[in-house]
């Protein structure tokens, strides 16, 4: 009988945690994106915009989402408004400004992080081919009736090389996130590449370019970072318990050092 009494406490305090985490989670506009999309077989979701406003004491992030999809074989396009996502959703995808953070091909859905069109489109002989320069290097080329996909993509003014695209199937699809590179050491897709700037060139010209944002982002980890000791200590403090040399437990996509 002593142990029944011993044991109840102990699953009802487990059982209260793990209600309380259901009811803490809350899904992301992303999310409930693919859950509106669901019956679509294809389709593809770029990261199109992203804003960082300071409101008075607090912090505001937001999202713009361009949704791609097919009807009667015709590309469809469509931009969402502003949606608010959290700041850890927000520096999740800090460096993914144009690219594809979601996509269905054949009914499989991935969330793994690609240059935009190159999960389904790019390299899809159903959409275009490959064709080789004067140089003899070889590019992709999306057919005529296809061929808005490139501005769709924002890959107008992009080569999108043979070689690169083949190291992104054979080392990263499916598995992890693909940026490229270009001979200055730069991502060649993503929020401080090229690629990036040709797709919303608006964000730039509002943000002031992709350093003057680097710099915001930067500054913006640093003051959340302080605010979540601030936090820590006080709260040690008031309930008396011994202080910590350890760092608060809070995480914005992860705790890395910032560039």
């Amino acid at each position: 009988m002593k142990r029944i009494l011993l044991i109840l406490p102990v699953a009802l305090l487990w059982l209260t945690s793990c209600g309380s985490s259901e009811r803490k989670f809350v899904k992301s506009p992303l999310d409930n994106l693919i859950r509106d999309l669901d019956s679509e077989k294809n389709f593809t979701i770029i990261l199109y915009d992203m804003e960082m406003e300071d409101n008075i004491g607090s912090d505001e992030y937001k999202h713009k989402y361009k949704i791609i999809t097919m009807k009667d074989s015709v590309p469809q396009e469509r931009i969402t408004d502003w949606m608010p996502v959290s700041e850890q959703f927000f520096f999740e995808h800090e460096k993914n400004m144009g690219m594809e953070i979601a996509s269905k091909k054949d009914g499989k859905l991935s969330k793994v992080v690609a240059p935009p069109g190159y999960s389904n489109y790019v390299g899809n002989p159903q959409y275009g081919q490959w064709r080789t320069s004067s140089d003899g290097s070889s590019f992709w080329e999306f057919y005529g009736k296809y061929a808005m996909m490139s501005s769709m993509l924002g890959l107008v003014g992009s080569m999108i090389n043979r070689n690169s695209y083949y190291d992104y199937r054979d080392n990263y699809y499916g598995r992890r996130p693909y940026y490229g590179a270009l001979p200055d050491g730069r991502p060649a897709y993503g929020t401080y590449s090229p690629h990036g700037q040709r797709a919303n060139p608006d964000f730039y010209n509002r943000t002031g370019g992709a350093t003057a944002f680097k710099d915001k982002v930067n500054s913006r980890v640093t003051r959340s970072s302080s605010s979540g000791r601030s936090s820590s200590s006080s709260v040690g403090s008031s309930s008396g318990s011994r202080k910590s040399s350890s760092s608060p437990s809070r995480s914005l996509g992860g705790s890395r050092r910032r560039r």
